[in-house]
């Protein structure tokens, strides 16, 4: 089953892994998730009781891989190569 997370819960998600590539320089908040969705990178995959956006473990990979390189220039850190 894949796992779906709420804004917050995926920017703390994505967080850990664009610090894991910046030594700890970048950081993802609710605000840029939200502005993911808003661009078209993420895509809701549900929704809470509330009626909140929850997004699935994958696609926010997804995003957070597509957006990675511009966030790294702007903290000043070259992206790693591809492999």
């Amino acid at each position: 089953m894949d796992e779906h997370y709420t804004t917050a819960e995926a920017a703390a998600q994505a967080t850990q892994w664009r610090r894991l590539v910046s030594a700890g320089a970048a950081a993802v908040t609710p605000a840029t998730v939200r502005q993911w969705a808003r661009r078209g990178h993420l895509a809701p995959a549900g929704l809470t009781p509330g009626g909140h956006p929850l997004y699935a473990h994958a696609d926010l990979a997804r995003a957070e891989r597509a957006t990675r390189g511009r966030a790294l220039r702007l903290v000043g850190i070259p992206e790693p190569p591809r492999q």
